[in-house]
């Protein structure tokens, strides 16, 4: 695509995930720009971080509408008028309706290899503390297209890192996150260069050309 990727990034918690976004397009490294960022909570430090950088931040919260739907139907309309290319769910802890028009739009990273340790409820260091009790030697994260559950569609990329002898759930999410720093722009910039192909509810990645 010829213009800059264009992003709605949306969020529930610290912010970090979009803030490494961030600096990946003020380096050039991610040819994107994140065009909204939506909140599930008020009181997220992440809008306040995502203000900072001078992104517009709408609050989406159940108290604000009569029902989930209209909830939905908002979020939709905002990532629509903004003409959103491509929706990244960045520590987004509620579940996202997946409209016709963002099929194929939506991206989610998880800190855990899917499918395990992922669902409802499999979040933060819960995830982690999950590895380390069911005694995994590896563990790592998934960048993945997202349906109509939890942490589930198309996986796009993985990556892994080593289960230390003395980890603990700290230890290791910050292990997992400098992989997460690595994969979800990668597979952002692939969504941008149009290699991404879903078929058969597989993605496949187009090669580069040489």
């Amino acid at each position: 695509m010829s213009d800059p990727l264009r992003l709605g990034v949306l969020v529930s918690g610290g912010g970090r995930t979009l803030i490494n976004l961030a600096d990946r397009i003020e380096d050039g490294s991610l040819r994107a720009s994140i065009e909204l960022v939506i909140s599930s909570r008020a009181g997220a430090t992440a809008i306040r971080r995502a203000r900072d950088r001078g992104f517009e931040v709408l609050i989406a919260t159940t108290r604000g509408f009569a029902s989930l739907r209209l909830l939905h139907d908002a979020i939709t309309s905002a990532l629509l008028e903004r003409k959103v290319d491509l929706v990244c769910l960045c520590g987004y802890l509620r579940w996202f309706r997946v409209d016709e028009q963002f099929v194929a739009r939506v991206m989610n990273i998880h800190p855990a290899l899917l499918p395990e340790f992922g669902g409802k409820g499999m979040f933060g260091l819960a995830v982690h503390r999950a590895v380390l009790e069911a005694g995994s030697e590896v563990s790592g994260c998934t960048v993945h297209f997202v349906d109509a559950k939890y942490d589930h569609g198309p996986v796009i990329l993985q990556r892994t890192c080593p289960v230390l002898a003395g980890d603990d759930e700290h230890s290791l999410a910050a292990r997992v996150f400098e992989h997460e720093c690595l994969a979800y722009p990668e597979a952002i910039g692939l969504f941008a260069e149009d290699r991404l192909r879903l078929i058969d509810g597989l993605v496949e990645i187009d090669l580069p050309e040489r």
